[in-house]
């Protein structure tokens, strides 16, 4: 699924139109998005819980000629699913 199938879905659920459901689906992807880069969690009740990870900088070796080299630090978005959604898969 993507964005603008998840739009049309919720057009439907809501019985609005495809623009209004845009603003919603987009008020809500930016609202999740701003909570993350301020380091908050973002827990959807039944659906599960979004948070920003950090890893630390590390030592890694090239795959083609076997010698070190550095990997910086980064951050990334994990996703942990709630109970709910689990179970229904």
């Amino acid at each position: 699924m993507n964005k603008l199938e998840l739009t049309e879905i919720v057009a439907t659920n809501l019985n609005v139109t495809k623009v209004d459901a845009g603003r919603a689906v987009d008020a809500v992807l930016y609202s999740i998005e701003k909570a993350l880069k301020k380091g908050d969690k973002v827990v959807l009740t039944g659906f599960g819980t979004f948070e920003v990870k950090t890893r630390a900088a590390r030592i890694g070796k090239h795959p083609k000629t076997g010698e070190d080299i550095k990997i910086p630090a980064s951050k990334s978005v994990h996703f942990k699913e709630g109970k709910a959604l689990k179970d229904s898969l």
